[in-house]
């Protein structure tokens, strides 16, 4: 069965950090693109950061510069560093894994940020 399970939300005030981790079961986690994305009240939910087979990533220009990806396929976690955060990066912070090919996609539960100013 797959499970995504985010942790390392929290309360933190404007300028300071976190780190959310997504631990992945139940598939084959190196064949997978992973992401972040985050949805705040009223909001749509939106793509933060993106991960990819080889290693390469794409950060969403709000976030550039501050958020960093990263995975570690021996542990089938995906991590995303947060820095400098702003009252603005407060969401609910979503895992995603996906592979397009085999039309498989997957969603954690999600983790709350709050980014107090």
């Amino acid at each position: 069965q797959v499970h995504l399970v985010e942790s390392g939300g929290g309360l933190v005030q404007s300028g300071g950090s976190l780190s959310l981790s997504c631990a992945a079961t139940g598939f084959t986690f190196s064949n997978y693109v992973m992401s972040w994305h985050r949805q705040a009240p009223g909001k749509e939910r939106e793509l933060v950061a993106t991960i990819f087979r080889s290693g390469g990533t794409n950060t969403a220009d709000s976030v550039k510069g501050r958020f960093t990806i990263s995975r570690d396929n021996a542990k089938n976690t995906v991590s995303l560093q947060m820095t400098d955060l702003k009252p603005e990066d407060t969401a609910v912070y979503y895992c995603n894994a996906e592979w397009t090919s085999m039309s498989k996609n997957y969603w954690g539960q999600g983790t709350q940020v709050t980014v107090s100013s």
